[in-house]
């Protein structure tokens, strides 16, 4: 069967065409959307869970591709004190639930899409990337196949992608990463994958209740990356099989939702934690460990923080520091790999705020007594530099669809602005977009099924 499968930075999900309309197949319970999280109780174990479920065709190539994680993964379960068929690598909202119970003790990456472009990582850290997609890819064909039941399985999908996974890097990052979601894929079963532009697969979405020709401004603001894309639009196009024709500009940078719960945890939380406070010399205490804190998609910054020189540097700190009491918080966020539930907490405070002007973020996992006030100007001011990186990218697309000759040299035009992706359900983005061409209509998208339906609609031209 023909699927199109968002492999989010957020959320993943599976769409297929049922009676001629785009249906997501639920794979947490009643929800479509899997969260991009992962945990292992040890890491080395992840590749054995990728060896356990592999086709026998392909375990012997695999086996000697990773002899020696395999290896380690043996004594892993023997120090943990595992049995040989217990399970130890979790996906989604287990992992999530697993992290936050155990959150020192394993392997816990959240969006690791966010990671894929990334530049100067080594083959081994490209390996443990193959796998652990490759293990997400695995849960989430193995979901969609039991919810087809009697339809058949997965065979062929249509895997959504950024218009740039990294900011650097370039094409070069661009071929790394799909060439790691294009191995995951084979080794999950798919037997054969295609890639779409997630803006779009948005748009294409959107182009299907169109009743007129349009040039539309596809802005999809989602959890990893914000991708802009100008396209032409409506019935004289939506049957094509190319569509690079119609497709007239296009922008794409890693910044997205994880970046703006990064910056609201960085203002919000972390003076809390010493963040602006002093040495007793009359020196600021140095930023860069709080930032490293936090900055769970940045692999540098989060295996610096976690190292042992980390830990002996705050508590050098601690001594000459005028607010000892707010630095032992931080060390604790060190000691106890706290900083992806800071962030986790920053998103849920983002998220009330979509509701509230004023939001309480209770820290008691860091601090009992520690409950941090978050409200929309401190946000609006948190977020105002990713902000910006995104109003850009809008400019940047419009003005490479002028260069095509869509509208007058220096005003780029188009008829419609199409908003999704699941960041853009805040009032605050949502303004800053429609601030950016304000006589122009804007539509807002489903948030979050837009590109899943596009690249299910796509799948059936690509394969059928």
């Amino acid at each position: 069967m023909f699927v199109g499968f968002d492999y989010g930075s957020a959320n993943c999900a599976v769409g297929i065409m049922d009676a001629g309309q785009v249906r997501l197949l639920p794979l947490a319970g009643d929800s479509h959307y899997l969260v991009s999280t992962l945990y292992a109780l040890d890491r080395e174990l992840i590749a054995e869970a990728v060896y356990q479920q592999l086709t026998s065709e392909l375990k012997a190539d695999y086996a000697k591709l990773r002899s020696a994680q395999l290896s380690r993964a043996r004594h892993a379960r023997q120090e943990l004190d595992l049995d040989s068929d217990e399970q130890a690598v979790f996906v989604g909202e287990q992992a999530v639930a697993h992290y936050l119970d155990m959150p020192e003790e394993g392997f816990y990456v959240r969006s690791p899409k966010s990671f894929l472009g990334a530049t100067g990582l080594r083959q081994d850290q490209i390996a443990l990337f193959e796998d652990i997609v490759t293990l997400m890819m695995m849960h989430i064909k193995t979901l969609a196949d039991k919810q087809l039941g009697a339809q058949g399985s997965a065979t062929h999908a249509v895997i959504g992608r950024p218009v740039n996974f990294q900011g650097i890097g370039g094409e070069e990052s661009n071929r790394q990463a799909e060439a790691i979601l294009a191995m995951a894929a084979k080794r999950a079963g798919f037997n054969e994958v295609s890639f779409l532009f997630e803006p779009l697969a948005a748009g294409m979405d959107f182009e299907a209740s169109l009743t007129q020709d349009k040039t539309v401004l596809v802005v999809d603001v989602g959890g990893g990356t914000t991708d802009c894309s100008v396209v032409k639009m409506g019935p004289s196009h939506i049957d094509k099989a190319d569509r690079s024709e119609d497709f007239l500009g296009h922008s794409g940078q890693r910044i997205g939702g994880n970046d703006l719960d990064i910056a609201l945890a960085m203002k919000a939380f972390m003076p809390h934690l010493g963040l602006g406070s002093h040495m007793v010399n009359g020196l600021p205490v140095p930023s860069q460990p709080f930032w490293n804190a936090v900055a769970v998609n940045d692999i540098s910054a989060q295996r610096d923080f976690a190292s042992l020189t980390s830990r002996k540097m705050l508590e050098e700190l601690m001594k000459d520091a005028e607010r000892t009491d707010l630095l032992s918080r931080l060390l604790k966020v060190q000691r106890d790999q706290l900083g992806y539930r800071l962030v986790r907490s920053a998103e849920g405070a983002k998220i009330a705020l979509s509701a509230s002007e004023v939001t309480q973020a209770s820290l008691d996992y860091v601090d009992s007594e520690l409950t941090a006030e978050v409200d929309q100007q401190g946000f609006v001011e948190a977020i105002a530099q990713p902000v910006g990186l995104i109003q850009s990218l809008m400019v940047e697309a419009m003005e490479q669809a002028c260069e095509q000759g869509q509208g007058e040299t220096g005003t780029p035009q188009a008829d419609i602005i199409y908003v999704t992706g699941g960041t853009a359900k805040s009032p605050a983005i949502y303004r800053k977009i429609a601030q950016m061409y304000p006589e122009t209509e804007i539509v807002v998208g489903d948030h979050f099924g837009s590109v899943t339906a596009g690249l299910t609609r796509w799948a059936q031209k690509v394969f059928g």
